[in-house]
């Protein structure tokens, strides 16, 4: 018989969610019992990829040890979760064993598909095909942006939902400046080839990404869904109301189709997408009351970005205590998320949004203008939001994020 522990509480996954949940919970009450399930050794602040893809930033400073950036007091297993018997309380682990669990909470983060496209994976960091989504290839951006002096570049952005929505878009505009201060931009051919039918999903920002299209003489073709690479031959195929349609490139950015976990798909917490079926505004899952998810493995319907995170951690903290002390949910999440667009080197336009694409800014708009490019803006994205992440969030100090309750216990 396959040896079975006990915890209070479970969190699937030492992301950037499990982290900062396990934080924000320990802040709260630091006796309890709590371990994280995450097999991988090493911890990435991904919204900086985009970044080192323009030389902004030196990979390495993205990547800390998991084992640093665990909190004290957590118990940490080793392994991949493999499934869930949430009728008995119980995770399997890889190895055979299974966790039971007082509380869950789920936060495994997203599924990167690059099998879905045809002849990828082989030629990825090869034949001029790249992508900010891995660690490993935004230098091989870096190095492509910087090298090209004429030809066709494509940015690709396949159907929601996806983590950062804006950031293939981010890839683009600031490798449109670094050809653009080359002085070799009217050389380029740049094409954005989004599968969606707008250029954001947030209407009030769009006007200014225009400008920066028109700027950067940005070909747009929408309802472009990617679907193989021919990396020998630098080719991209692409799927489009017409038919389908072959594109030679020198450089092909791609941002790879996204989907829930296997094992979070597969299992009784999933909700027809396959991703956690949770309350969107609190959190906690819709069939098990002592389950809640946050990150972008949730169902919910928010911008799946760091941001979100941040904002989500405090929130589902407090409403799995209220759970544990015998209680209701005694807070909401209001759909918040983030987008510093890098639209060029020393400016971003800062999309701050929640759900129905209410705009939710942090700052008086005398301060920062969030639907026009600011300097101050460019300062956060740089300066200030890596130190608050590796500083702030995974440490449990929920500056400007603290859960205000909407519910009494």
């Amino acid at each position: 018989m396959s040896e079975v522990k006990h915890h209070q509480i479970v969190i699937i996954g030492g992301g950037a969610g499990g982290i900062a949940v396990a934080a924000s919970l320990l802040k709260r009450r630091p006796k309890l019992d709590i371990v994280i399930v995450e097999p991988r050794d090493e911890h990435f602040y991904q919204p900086g990829w985009t970044m080192v893809g323009a030389g902004v930033f030196n990979a390495p400073v993205t990547r800390r040890t998991m084992a640093s950036v665990m909190p004290d007091g957590v118990s940490w297993i080793r392994q991949s979760a493999t499934s869930f018997d949430p009728d008995n309380n119980a995770v399997m682990l890889e190895d055979g064993t299974a966790v039971e669990y007082t509380l869950l909470i789920v936060a495994p983060g997203i599924k990167l598909d690059w099998a879905q496209i045809k002849g990828l994976e082989e030629t990825l960091g090869h034949n001029g095909v790249t992508s900010n989504y891995r660690y490993d290839l935004a230098p091989y951006t870096y190095e492509l942006v910087s090298g090209l002096k004429e030809g066709r570049a494509i940015f690709t952005q396949p159907p929601m939902p996806i983590k950062c929505a804006g950031a293939p878009q981010k890839a683009m505009y600031l490798s449109c400046d670094v050809w653009r201060s080359a002085g070799v931009l009217p050389n380029i051919d740049v094409e954005f080839c989004n599968a969606g039918g707008v250029l954001f999903g947030v209407e009030a920002y769009v006007p200014v990404l225009m400008e920066y299209v028109d700027r950067y003489g940005i070909k747009l073709k929408l309802g472009s869904r990617l679907v193989a690479v021919d990396g020998p031959n630098q080719s991209a195929t692409f799927e489009t109301a017409e038919g389908t349609v072959t594109r030679q490139f020198d450089m092909l950015h791609v941002v790879p189709p996204q989907v829930a976990p296997d094992f979070i798909r597969e299992s009784p917490l999933a909700n027809a997408a396959g991703f956690v079926d949770v309350d969107d505004l609190t959190l906690r899952h819709n069939r098990y009351a002592n389950i809640f998810a946050l990150g972008d493995a949730g169902g919910m319907p928010n911008a799946k970005t760091a941001a979100a995170v941040r904002k989500q951690a405090p929130i589902v903290a407090v409403n799995a205590l209220a759970v544990l002390d015998g209680a209701g949910p005694v807070s909401d999440y209001d759909g918040y998320g983030s987008c510093p667009l890098t639209v060029e080197r020393g400016k971003v336009v800062l999309a701050e949004f929640g759900y129905g694409g209410k705009l939710l800014p942090s700052f008086p708009k005398w301060l920062i203008d969030g639907t026009r490019p600011r300097r101050l803006a460019w300062l956060l994205k740089t300066e200030v939001l890596p130190w608050v992440y590796w500083n702030g969030m995974l440490k449990g100090r929920e500056w400007l994020v603290s859960p205000v309750r909407n519910h009494e216990a």
